[in-house]
């Protein structure tokens, strides 16, 4: 028995538990091994799916399934198999596609297994893939095998804003179109987000609703945000997590896990 048994704590990976330097602090990781060796469950929610976040995961303590795809599946890596799979609807090359139609500056990245594919990259695309370090498929969307997990649309955020609107007005009922940062528009089942999945983790695990404790950056984490006893954010947050009302506090290069683990400390002494 530990301290902090019954506790999930769940963290955004990019420029919340990863810097932009490629790196997760110390801090994290020490912060991170205290709290699990007292009992406590820690896992990450990201946008990544399971392909772009595989390479990564040896670098954090895991002790729970992972929340992938902005919360389209659970993935177990210690069992090494999924625990929950979603898909996006059968019609998404078609819904998209009226998009991209729509405004044919986008590029679209659509994830079929560990298979990615590409239509119409721009320098944000490009750049996408240099930071996942992944290869793909360039392909019209016709030509795209399905289903997807989930799809982006990439561009500057004024034409995605308007993209999502014009998505959400003609498939109110399909979608979830979320930003995970300025540039990338996340597009994945109705219902589908990082804070359906956190609260069907902690079922799955036999965690209590009140116990639930996470921490991210932007915007597709405010679902997730939600859901915590403590809605946590570090220093870089984007501005509608502050204006939202998360707890911010330092930065992800000072290692924002390590505050929260200090927190979570003084709760549960």
């Amino acid at each position: 028995m530990g301290k902090f048994d019954g506790l999930l704590l769940v963290s955004d990976f990019d420029d919340t538990l990863y810097t932009p330097e490629t790196a997760v602090p110390a801090r994290n990781v020490e912060a991170i091994r205290y709290f699990t060796g007292e009992g406590g469950r820690f896992t990450v929610a990201t946008g990544r799916a399971h392909r772009t976040f595989a390479p990564y995961v040896h670098l954090v303590p895991l002790n729970a399934p992972a929340i992938l795809s902005n919360g389209a599946s659970i993935y177990d890596f210690q069992a090494d198999r999924p625990v929950v799979e979603t898909r996006l609807d059968d019609g998404a090359p078609r819904d998209l596609g009226e998009v991209l139609s729509r405004f044919p500056s986008l590029s679209l990245e659509a994830y079929h297994g560990e298979d990615i594919y590409v239509w119409n990259p721009n320098e944000i695309t490009l750049a996408h893939m240099k930071k996942v370090n992944c290869d793909y498929t360039q392909c019209p969307v016709d030509q795209m095998p399905t289903p997807w997990v989930k799809a982006l649309f990439h561009q500057d955020h004024e034409t995605l804003l308007a993209a999502r609107d014009f998505l959400q007005t003609s498939c109110p009922d399909k979608y979830e179109a979320v930003f995970s940062n300025a540039w990338y528009l996340e597009i994945t089942r109705k219902g589908c987000h990082k804070g359906g999945m956190v609260s069907r983790l902690a079922q799955l695990l036999g965690i209590r609703a009140d116990r639930i404790y996470c921490v991210g950056d932007n915007q597709n984490d405010i679902p997730m945000l939600k859901k915590s006893a403590i809605p946590f954010a570090p220093a870089n947050c984007a501005q509608e997590v502050r204006d939202w009302g998360a707890r911010v506090l330092c930065s992800c290069q000072e290692g924002v896990i390590g505050d929260i683990v200090e927190i979570l400390d003084q709760i549960y002494p």
